[in-house]
């Protein structure tokens, strides 16, 4: 098969590779649509940390074209998303359900091949049928199911206020999940002006420019001086996880979504927030409970399949496999302003 392969020095060859034997308890996916997350491009810039030669990709939907011996679930033709985290099972985390814990897991797309190939082979419990969603919206499963879990997990109630932190793809995803969940209003924070334009068509009632205008003035002015019930960070800037700390009420709930990449020193003043308002910080990472992979993939498919949760009109770049290089050198070079890239192993749909 033809696969886009990561070499050492960040070097991306689309070429012929091996394919993986299907074994008993495994489906091979004909992947037709994977998206480029944000980790990936990180993992572009720094250390890579799993072995090389690699495929990354661990956004990706497709159809079930081979199934093991002992597949029970599926069959050839289901069209499914993939979850890409694969639990040991046997850790204590494995056994309490909390398989985003998992002490000893693989991921597909960092331990082995991933979603920028023509097909996969992965365990029949990681694919999930994804009815009449178009691949693209499939492929976008993974990220909804992180925004969920991040939602699930601060637990918004009925009328609150939240501010979002970073409206690129993750962003977007959590201000769709908080209305689903009942929130009053959404504040979202970007310091671009395009990207806090278009979260308004997802229902964003206040935007904030943190370059242009005061941050800590505008949320108060927008939550009649008390701050907001709920801060959710979702860019992985050591600026905004600082500034959570800043607009969040007395009692409120802060969750951290986006990866610190540095250090984050907190001022005096922030750090004593944290005990002086008697903050909640809660922090989410990947997007699993039991039963694997949990509620955050299978009730977010319903939210899409209901049209509650819109994710095509989030798709603003496509490229084909012979063209993954050229999709990653546009994202790392900022060439163009981006929401969430595509790539399409076998064609379009």
């Amino acid at each position: 098969m033809r696969a886009a392969v990561l070499y050492d020095n960040k070097v991306i060859k689309t070429e012929e590779v091996k394919e993986k034997l299907v074994q008993k308890d495994e489906v091979r996916v004909k992947v037709m649509s994977a998206g480029i997350c944000g980790s990936d491009t990180h993992k572009m810039q720094a250390v890579w940390k799993y072995p090389l030669p690699a495929v990354m990709g661990h956004e990706f939907s497709g159809v079930i074209s081979e199934i093991g011996t002992n597949v029970t679930e599926h069959k050839i033709g289901d069209r499914v998303a993939v979850a890409p985290l694969i639990p040991c099972r046997k850790c204590l985390y494995c056994q309490k359900g909390e398989f985003s814990l998992c002490e000893d897991y693989t991921m597909i797309g960092s331990h082995r091949y991933g979603g920028f190939a023509e097909n996969v082979v992965v365990p029949e419990a990681n694919a999930l049928p994804i009815g009449d969603l178009s691949f693209e919206e499939g492929a976008m499963i993974e990220p909804l199911a992180v925004a969920m879990h991040a939602v699930r997990g601060i637990e918004p109630k009925l009328g609150d206020t939240v501010v979002v932190f970073g409206i690129g793809t993750i962003g977007l995803l959590v201000v769709q999940a908080l209305q689903v969940a009942g929130v009053k209003d959404v504040i979202a924070v970007d310091i671009s002006s395009k990207k806090l334009e278009e979260a308004k068509s997802y229902g964003v009632r206040y935007t904030i420019n943190s370059l242009e205008e005061n941050l800590e003035e505008k949320v108060l002015e927008y939550t009649n001086g008390l701050g907001a019930d709920i801060a959710l960070e979702c860019a992985g800037s050591k600026i905004t996880q600082e500034q959570c700390l800043r607009v969040t009420s007395k009692r409120g709930k802060i969750g951290y979504i986006g990866i610190a990449y540095q250090d984050v020193l907190l001022p005096e003043k922030s750090f004593e927030n944290i005990f002086r308002h008697e903050l909640t910080i809660k922090g989410f990472w990947n997007s699993y409970s039991a039963p694997f992979p949990g509620k955050e993939w299978t009730d977010g498919i319903e939210f899409v399949e209901q049209g509650r949760i819109k994710l095509k009109p989030m798709v603003s770049h496509r490229y084909s496999l012979d063209q993954t290089k050229e999709a990653f050198d546009m994202m790392l070079g900022r060439k163009e302003d981006f929401n969430k890239v595509i790539i399409q192993p076998n064609g379009e749909e």
